[in-house]
């Protein structure tokens, strides 16, 4: 048939349509391909970490004598015969390539296992880039030198070994070197049950084995300290237990890094220690890792047997212990523009203070005799390091075995009956009065005074006579500005309830590594960074608490375990009203939280002792008008809180927000983030570091987010009741009549691939914009 115009004008129009129909088509099955694709592949989750390595919550054993009883980690198996061998190899200098240096010459026994030298002189001249470290408890330390490179003595020693400015030992050479001692072919051999007539008797391996195995057996632990802390109240002298109590106070904050019971946390921290090069900048733990806060960052020691060890530092530029505390009372590198860990905001001691913490730093002394031996010989032959006397050294500081303290228990094994201790001078000589089960009574009063409570189960209570308002009514403890703590304490089964504190420069209430903690009924006003603080606990009550005035966190649990409950509490004119931080499963509920920076916060953050933060629950707060600008230090992490949060979520996983009524806080009602809102996406950290499973479901809001500050602002999120950032797929709002940020937020009867699409769109361009 011919084709006509009318019939061409009808095909072209055909085709037109088809061209039209695959161009609109195309992208829809793109969006559908992309969209099936987000919805499937697999998304970005956070490793479990085994229960194991999670860490937090009380260390101390549930029947500890005082809560500074905190027991070591278990003891190292180690077969005698090969630390006995690795004994002999580490003073003998065969093991470096000259002959002339051994592992002893920068570990002398004599200096705790130091070298009392700033800086090592390196083999062909120059000295080492950094301090010689101690080698005393090396065996509880997970990752060695101070940058945490290596993760077992094994691993470490091959450096120093290797290296030309060290030891500068061949390896190959070096065994044969020690298979031609027949006395190491034989000591060899019976340490790895071998033949000595093998010529591969001796290997690489069994050298490094045998190393550690002798620096395993370094162990500290009968210090005067450690007598105090089993009960023996005589152990410290006068100046070394004021010196403690300036250690563990919330004004010096020594004892948060430098935790019991081997004085360290093992984390990496940016002190700001000036470097000695300005050309040459030691960047420390970022070296290793891109982790937050890693770049200047050092291994933390511990303070086992610190008074041997001088100098100090990575660098080893303070000659004295007074010049470290020197260093850290002026706020540790701040005076050098180097902004250094948030837990240093120096500090100021009298001259009488200083030395009292020196004493006490003293009595950390423990040089078991045989530990410290030096053999009279070597296999090789070769010359040993000779004695050093060391003017630090105290007197008698070995005791012999540890005391066995039997406190608290009657002539006939019973536990005495239970005493009411009335104050008749000072709380804290009724408090020393007391034993286990007995309630000290606070008459009402003005009382200037720290409390320091280490003995367990110990109630104390203030009076109250409810005719009268407060101010006049009850027992306070007033810092009058001058001291750190109103209550310090370690012990187990502790309960502070009806008292008042107010103008302390520390915390109000701080309690570390205890069980069974309970504050009841406490009005604390301006006492500090904290309003109560109990950190590294298990099973915390903290009910009925009236707290302002605070520049961190009225109420905060942190690094704690379950359970802990939080309730009936009133919080107002803080930083932050309530922070749960790296603790698991709190019940956080019936709180009035108003005129706050933040009202309640859950918190994961790194470099902590606890690694997770997950079962919050968060339900029947009033959380209002929490509009405060924000006072609190701009170096820590809450001094970049917005004004105007009511519920934020950071990193945290299974938090549930339920039944709360949000409202009039300016930025946000509830908001989940992450980490990665303060440090870049690429950064490595020691912890999941995603917010998941969290459940925000059946609040009531009202007039959120109608002005957003801070970070919020600079990146331009608009206030709303809920905002989400993005991460976290199993992340679900049911909150159908709150407004939302971004306006689609995926609920819990969304399917897993629908939440899984959603989140890789946002993901996708969060990751632009971040």
């Amino acid at each position: 048939m011919a084709t006509t115009p009318k019939t061409a004008h009808r095909a072209t129009t055909s085709a037109r349509r088809s061209r039209w129909r695959v161009l609109v088509l195309l992208p829809l099955i793109f969006a559908c391909a992309l969209g099936t694709l987000f919805a499937f592949l697999p998304p970005s989750e956070d490793t479990p970490i085994p229960p194991a390595q999670q860490g937090g919550g009380a260390r101390q054993v549930a029947r500890a004598v005082s809560g500074l009883d905190a027991p070591f980690p278990e003891e190292p198996i180690i077969a005698v015969s090969q630390a006995e061998l690795g004994r002999l190899l580490f003073y003998d200098p065969v093991l470096s390539g000259d002959n002339e240096r051994a592992c002893a010459s920068c570990h002398h026994p004599d200096l705790g296992f130091a070298d009392g030298r700033a800086l090592s002189p390196a083999t062909g001249g120059g000295t080492f880039r950094r301090h010689t470290p101690s080698l005393w408890n090396v065996a509880f330390v997970p990752h060695l030198f101070w940058d945490g490179r290596a993760d077992s003595l094994e691993a470490q020693m091959i450096e120093p070994l290797t290296k030309m400015d060290e030891m500068g030992a061949d390896l190959d050479a070096l065994l044969q070197e020690l298979r031609a001692i027949p006395e190491y072919r034989a000591r060899f051999a019976a340490a790895y049950g071998t033949d000595a007539a093998d010529p591969n008797v001796i290997t690489l391996d069994g050298v490094t084995t045998a190393i550690a195995a002798f620096e395993r057996t370094l162990i500290s632990t009968n210090a005067p300290f450690d007598r105090f802390a089993a009960g023996d109240t005589d152990a410290l002298t006068p100046s070394e237990r004021r010196g403690f109590d300036i250690f563990r106070s919330a004004q010096t904050r020594c004892i948060e890094c430098h935790a019991l019971p081997n004085f360290t946390h093992n984390t990496f921290h940016i002190l700001g220690v000036p470097d000695l090069s300005l050309n040459n900048p030691d960047l420390g733990r970022g070296e290793v890792v891109d982790a937050p806060d890693a770049g200047g960052a050092f291994r933390t020691p511990g303070l086992r047997n610190i008074a041997l060890t001088a100098p100090y530092m990575h660098t080893g530029q303070f000659t004295t212990l007074e010049e470290v505390i020197d260093f850290y009372a002026t706020g540790g590198g701040s005076p050098f523009g180097i902004i250094p860990d948030e837990k240093i905001r120096g500090f100021g001691l009298s001259l009488q203070q200083v030395d009292d913490l020196v004493a006490f730093l003293g009595a950390l002394t423990d040089e078991p005799a045989d530990l410290i031996a030096i053999p009279a010989r070597v296999p090789s032959g070769l010359p040993v390091v000779a004695p050093i006397d060391n003017p630090a050294r105290v007197a008698d500081a070995v005791t012999g075995a540890p005391a066995e303290v039997s406190a608290f228990v009657s002539t006939d094994g019973a536990a005495p009956a239970a005493r009411t201790i009335r104050v008749e001078t000072t709380i804290q000589a009724a408090v020393d009065l007391a034993q286990p089960g007995d309630t000290v009574l606070i008459p009402i009063g003005v009382y200037h005074e720290t409390v320091y409570i280490d003995r367990p189960n110990i109630t104390v209570r203030g009076e109250i006579d409810a005719s009268l308002p407060p101010e006049t009514g009850r027992a306070w403890l007033d810092g009058e500005n001058t001291l750190s703590d109103g209550f310090n304490t370690s012990g187990n089964g502790i309960t502070l309830e009806g008292v008042g504190i107010r103008n302390y420069i520390g915390n109000g209430v701080l309690t570390v590594g205890a069980r069974g903690v309970v504050y009841r009924d406490l009005i604390i006003e301006n006492t500090g960074l904290y309003g109560v603080y109990p950190v590294e606990c298990t099973d915390v009550l903290i009910e009925g608490l009236t707290v302002t005035g605070i520049r961190d966190a009225a109420i905060y649990v942190g690094q704690s375990r379950a359970p802990i409950i939080v309730r009936d509490n009133v919080v107002h004119g803080n930083v932050t009203g309530i922070e749960i931080e790296n603790s698991t499963n709190a019940d956080v509920y019936n709180n009035h939280v108003y005129d706050n920076t933040g009202g309640i916060l859950v918190f994961l953050l790194p470099n902590n002792p606890s690694r997770v933060a997950y079962g919050t629950r968060v339900y029947a707060n009033v959380i209002e008008n929490n509009n405060r600008p924000n006072f609190g230090d701009p170096n820590s992490v809450v001094g970049l809180v917005p004004p105007g949060t009511g519920v934020l979520i950071l990193s945290a996983d299974d938090t549930e927000v339920f039944n709360n009524v949000i409202r009039g806080n300016q930025t946000g009602g509830v908001g989940i983030s992450s980490l990665y809102m303060l440090f870049g996406r690429d950064t490595v950290f020691d912890l999941g570091v995603i917010p998941e499973y969290n459940w925000i479901h059946d609040n009531t809001y009202e007039n959120n987010g109608y002005d957003p500050q801070g970070i919020a602002a600079e990146l331009g999120i608009p206030g709303t009741d809920v905002i989400w950032t993005g991460e976290g797929w199993t992340n679900r709002f049911d909150e159908p009549d709150a407004s939302m940020f971004p306006p689609i937020l995926p609920s819990r009867a969304w399917a897993d691939p629908a939440a899984r699409g959603l989140w890789r769109l946002y993901d996708v361009v969060i990751g632009l914009v971040l």
